[in-house]
């Protein structure tokens, strides 16, 4: 009898239970302890319920569901040994060694979740002592002969286009005017998830954050592929140009919105970028727009993954930059209507509302402030990782503790991303409807963000001077003729 195949919450795409593996009755366990562990977003838990349903509804009397408090009671309910794809965490990883120590595992499988496997990245990086995404992702493109010509040059004779994916949001505009998104219908298996996730709420159990609210992301492999067709299609051509751009009434702007299938396991992130290379050859996308998109998924979605594992769970724990406040009650409970300062509204509304917000609103507005503010790193990452239906253990800690927060003191990034309110004033429409002035550093209209830009480099001036890339920066900084009174008045400082 072939061994059957248990597959966690995030890998439900045919490339874990197809193709070798299609024949494998498959195992699917909905753990009560797993899903209340943390606070996390409403949304999320709903996501990943509905996923795991409705793959057993697809594979019919192939899979079987089980209910149970952990998932060690839930392989004993069904009584039977089972291989495994290697998990996505080390929580995961930890318990699957257990299991197979009991008897409960037979197989560990390589993921088929990533292109590059983790031996492959380990040879890459073995005599590296620092890790930059630009190295490894020519290194991916190269391996998997993505955007290249037939020499093996990169494709328009440049490997990153990003210098021409920076525009502003356009003029007197409220919306980019990019073909919408595609969205998914919720079904009977949406609402007994609903049903289950409010007797959790009121028994005490989930205590989750952020609102309900209809399903906009996809759970099913079918649903997944018409997200990603609808982006590549349609979406992918305005992509590019303003995919650091923020305006307040447009969410989505032309942004992919792949995040959460992709960390669902239902799609195949290399077939997506080869997908998105077919496009672009066809003439249906610029190489600018294509390129952004293939670095994203190919290069940094990749690269985060392989540095979780790489640089171990000590990581998670570095702060370089000494910041020691805890995050605020207003930033836990998503109480966007807490913040004045629109920018930070309107990125902490996105989570609240849906879970999600992109990319340039987690590093230039959500992390730019809280690095500003001195936020715990670890708790930092805790909270990007349970408030965000994308959010996973492994995407988080190199994208926040040294992207975001510059707590690994520079392995990952070259500088810390932090940025003043002018930055913010020119790639977005937000600072017209704020009560606070980009321009001013002191007085009542003073723009936390321009303020605590200052104050933030006045207060890590000697950790940050042996960096090249501040040394200009810094010496505006000591050419303030305001400088002591703007510090002052941030230390102060408790609204935004």
């Amino acid at each position: 009898m072939t061994t059957p195949l248990w597959l966690f919450g995030d890998q439900l795409g045919p490339h874990f239970h197809g193709g070798e593996h299609r024949r494998r009755p498959v195992l699917l366990v909905e753990s009560s302890a797993a899903l209340t562990r943390h606070r996390s977003h409403r949304q999320k838990l709903h996501l990943v319920l509905s996923g795991m349903r409705h793959l057993a509804a697809e594979l019919g009397s192939r899979a079987s569901l089980v209910r149970a408090e952990t998932y060690r009671e839930g392989l004993r309910r069904f009584g039977r040994p089972v291989v495994v794809h290697e998990p996505h965490s080390r929580a995961g990883a930890e318990l699957v060694a257990r299991l197979r120590e009991e008897g409960w595992i037979e197989q560990v499988l390589p993921t088929p979740g990533f292109a590059l496997s983790r031996n492959d990245f380990e040879s890459w990086a073995r005599d590296r002592k620092r890790f930059v995404m630009e190295d490894f992702y020519r290194e991916q493109r190269r391996r998997f002969e993505v955007l290249l010509e037939p020499d093996g040059a990169p494709l328009g004779g440049r490997w990153n286009f990003d210098s021409e994916n920076r525009e502003g949001p356009p003029k007197r505009r409220a919306t980019l005017g990019a073909p919408a998104p595609w969205f998914p219908a919720e079904d009977e298996i949406d609402e007994r998830v609903r049903a289950d996730l409010d007797s959790l709420d009121r028994r005490g159990r989930a205590r989750p954050v952020g609102a309900d609210g209809p399903r906009i992301f996809p759970v099913t492999a079918r649903e997944a592929r018409s997200a990603a067709r609808r982006f590549l299609r349609h979406r992918l051509p305005e992509f590019g140009p303003h995919q650091d751009a923020m305006l307040g009434e447009d969410w989505a702007m032309a942004h992919a919105l792949l995040s959460v299938p992709l960390n669902l396991g239902l799609l195949d992130p290399l077939r997506l970028v080869r997908d998105a290379e077919r496009e672009h050859r066809r003439g249906s996308a610029p190489l600018a727009s294509t390129e952004g998109f293939v670095r994203q998924v190919l290069g940094w979605r990749e690269y985060v993954w392989q540095l979780y594992w790489h640089l171990g769970p000590g990581y998670q724990r570095r702060n370089a930059l000494r910041a020691r406040t805890s995050l605020p009650r207003w930033w836990r409970e998503l109480d966007a209507e807490g913040v004045s300062a629109e920018c930070l509204r309107v990125a902490l509304a996105g989570v609240r509302d849906r879970g999600w917000a992109h990319h340039i609103q987690r590093l230039m507005v959500l992390g730019n402030h809280a690095l500003q503010r001195g936020y715990q790193p670890a708790q930092l990452n805790d909270w990007f990782a349970t408030a965000f239906v994308d959010g996973t253990p492994w995407v988080m800690p190199a994208n926040v503790i040294g992207m975001s927060q510059y707590a690994d003191g520079g392995l990952v990034a070259t500088k810390p991303y932090a940025a003043g309110g002018a930055y913010l004033n020119r790639m977005s429409d937000h600072c017209r409807s704020c009560p606070y002035d980009p321009k001013q550093r002191t007085g009542e209209a003073a723009c936390p963000f321009t303020a605590g830009y200052w104050a933030w480099m006045h207060r890590n001036a000697d950790a940050l001077v042996d960096n090249h890339r501040m040394k200009q920066p810094l010496s505006t900084m000591r050419r303030l003729d305001d400088l002591e009174e703007l510090v002052h008045q941030e230390r102060r400082r408790r609204e935004f």
